[in-house]
């Protein structure tokens, strides 16, 4: 049944991968807890690249690294491919999720230093049968740009970044994954690196049938490999747009990141939080111990009301495959005036 909250969600049949009501919280002390992702759904289809966009601390990868059940969620559902992936432990769990893969943002520390390249490849595979063969190896390596005979008895820090970044992307693909989940794979890339390895992701996806969550703060990377944009603010979705129309974006909050793009807004290559950790002409990014009432983003707002603080916003269809959790609406590019109907 479809709910406010689920709107944006295509039928379960559809879906490779559906993440519904993700909550997942800390414990600090004995009785706080850190609301890191709270109520959270989405989906993705067979072929899709869903890209999550949002600053620092908004809570994208830990919905990425739950949706793994590393750790597992507090509460929600998880399905891949049919099968219910929370609740799972073990052997059980492993077995469930190889058909869905990570990437993680420091290529160098995800990699066991005292293994080889060849090692460190075939290590997934490994565990659930047989080792793979050399040429098999050697295929995916190429395949990445990486010369076999060059890299095959090196470590990881005998590698470039990018080159540590392409050995992890090869360790997943060796296993023929259904969903692949970057965790901002490029961000701690040199700029002339990050176009090789987005390249070498969309070759990766059409030669593997994949489908993709993108997690990453940069909105030009985003808005460049994603079919779907879900903007996450506070640990909520604040936004989902299609890629081609961020310029149309209709939530305060998505709007602030593209005014903060230095070049051409909704397309420009800039950090949309310039390092700082909140967007600019706002105030500080709230807690996430004690996250304000209502509208998380109500307190950053220049459109807040009495409303904004009473009530928590649902995400409503405002175009097609466009839902905003706003309770004032920009249209045509006017700023929000009134609450919607």
């Amino acid at each position: 049944m479809t709910s406010a909250a689920t709107v944006h969600l295509r039928p379960d049949a559809e879906a490779v991968l559906s993440v519904r009501d993700l909550v997942v919280k800390f414990p600090v002390g004995r009785r706080r807890h850190v609301h890191a992702v709270s109520g959270v759904s989405f989906d993705l289809l067979p072929g899709e690249t869903l890209g999550i966009l949002g600053e620092s601390g908004c809570g994208k990868s830990t919905a990425g690294r739950a949706a793994m059940q590393l750790p597992p969620p507090t509460a929600g559902s998880v399905r891949l491919a049919g099968t219910e992936l929370t609740g799972l432990t073990g052997r059980e769990l492993r077995r469930a999720r190889r058909p869905m893969q990570m990437i993680l943002q420091d290529p160098v520390s995800s990699l066991n230093p005292r293994r080889t390249v060849a090692d460190l490849v075939a290590e997934g595979a490994v565990l659930w049968g047989p080792p793979p063969g050399r040429e098999r190896i050697e295929q995916v390596l190429s395949s990445l740009g990486l010369d076999p005979a060059v890299v095959w008895h090196r470590r990881p820090h005998e590698l470039s970044g990018g080159q540590c970044q392409r050995v992890c992307l090869a360790r997943a693909l060796l296993l023929e994954p259904r969903v692949l989940i970057c965790d901002e794979p490029v961000s701690s890339l040199d700029v002339s690196v990050q176009a090789q390895i987005l390249n070498l992701l969309e070759s990766a996806k059409d030669e593997h049938g994949l489908s993709m969550v993108f997690i990453a703060h940069d909105l030009a990377v985003v808005n460049s490999v994603s079919d779907r944009i879900m903007v996450m603010y506070l640990g909520k979705v604040c936004e989902v747009v299609p890629s081609g129309r961020m310029t149309s974006a209709a939530h305060p909050y998505t709007r602030l990141l593209l005014e903060s793009v230095p070049d051409t807004p909704g397309t420009g290559g800039a950090d949309p939080d310039g390092g700082t950790g909140t967007a600019p002409g706002s105030t500080e990014l709230p807690s996430p111990l004690d996250p304000p009432s209502g509208c998380r983003f109500r307190t950053r707002c220049p459109w807040a009301t009495e409303l904004c603080a009473r009530d928590e916003p649902p995400l409503r269809t405002i175009g097609t495959g466009h839902h905003v959790a706003c309770h004032h609406v920009a249209v045509d590019g006017d700023d929000p005036a009134r609450p919607a109907a």
